[in-house]
């Protein structure tokens, strides 16, 4: 008689977590950027969340949560329950930030196994930007400047280890220079502080740029991809000028891991129509970033491949002081 009542509960409680898996999403869900507003990860999460939530005929909101290089968002979702209903707009520097924990002596406050990734959205090369009234008009004056001035430059980034740290730090190596490091909370207050003129340069993601590059407020030195930017074409790549500096920033959408399969698969399914649908190429289009869409299985060896790089590249950098 006990064993029939346990296998009735046991059978009741499945069949209502399948029906809840069934009935996903009946409520809204929350889309985490774990950076300021005006950066890659909320120029690229906006109009995804918007699109996404179309096609899933719930609400995906867009919920701003910066902290420690974009750590704090990215371990909120980690520890969420993985119910499917808070998701994560992240950057490479996902990878980046348990390895950074590490190397300063600390737990790390979420580990990158914690996220199951759903798609990639897209993959930019940072640009490297100064003021347009500024003394540095190429890449070889800002290097010549910086042989002349060790660790007086100045630059800014989205924080300790983050996307636009890591990404100066390698181009830093490869010219032979160093620079003086001022981080911010995201891709957004660092630009502004360029804007502002708190510091002298930076290395942002090109949607994050291009409207100021357009309206002639600052200039771009160089890309860090293989080759030219199309919407930057008069721009020279590092490697054609002969750094060995590749950086991509690349933004995607990851779950709570454990969360289960069928909502997984309802949330891939979304994202694989919305980097089709109309709409959402045309907001992608307006803010000048291509789309660079990988589902789960391919972005998951992606991620991996990245970040034993990016790991290496922390390294580089050491333990930095914090304040």
């Amino acid at each position: 008689m006990l064993r029939l009542l346990i296998a009735c509960i046991l059978a009741a409680v499945t069949a209502t977590a399948a029906g809840a898996q069934d009935a996903y999403p009946s409520k809204p869900i929350q889309l985490i950027v774990p950076f300021p507003p005006g950066g890659v990860a909320d120029i690229t999460g906006r109009p995804t969340a918007n699109t996404m939530g179309r096609i899933l005929k719930q609400p995906i909101v867009v919920v701003n949560k910066p902290g420690a290089g974009g750590g704090v968002g990215m371990a909120q979702v980690a520890k969420a329950p993985p119910d499917g209903y808070t998701l994560l707009m992240a950057l490479s520097s996902i990878s980046i930030i348990p390895v950074a924990d590490r190397l300063q002596g600390r737990a790390p406050s979420y580990e990158l196994n914690e996220l199951a990734p759903i798609a990639l959205i897209s993959a930019d090369p940072t640009v490297l930007v100064v003021r347009a009234d500024g003394p540095y008009k190429t890449l070889k004056d800002f290097v010549a400047a910086a042989k002349a001035q060790p660790g007086k430059i100045n630059y800014g980034s989205s924080g300790v280890y983050g996307t636009l740290h890591v990404a100066m730090e390698i181009f830093a190596d490869a010219a032979g220079i160093r620079l003086f490091h001022i981080p911010y909370q995201g891709g957004g207050p660092a630009l502004t502080a360029l804007l502002g003129g708190q510091i002298e340069a930076l290395a942002s993601g090109p949607s994050a740029a291009i409207a100021q590059l357009k309206g002639g407020k600052v200039r771009a030195l160089a890309v860090w991809g293989d080759k030219r930017l199309a919407s930057l074409p008069d721009v020279p790549s590092m490697k054609e000028l002969g750094y060995d500096a590749t950086f991509y920033i690349w933004s995607g959408v990851f779950a709570p891991a454990r969360t289960p399969k069928p909502i997984m698969d309802k949330l891939r399914a979304a994202a694989r129509q919305t980097v089709n649908d109309p709409e959402f190429k045309d907001a992608m289009a307006k803010v000048e970033t291509p789309i660079a869409y990988l589902d789960a299985p391919e972005f998951q060896a992606f991620v991996e491949h990245d970040a034993k790089r990016l790991a290496a590249a922390v390294q580089r950098i050491g333990k930095v002081a914090e304040k």
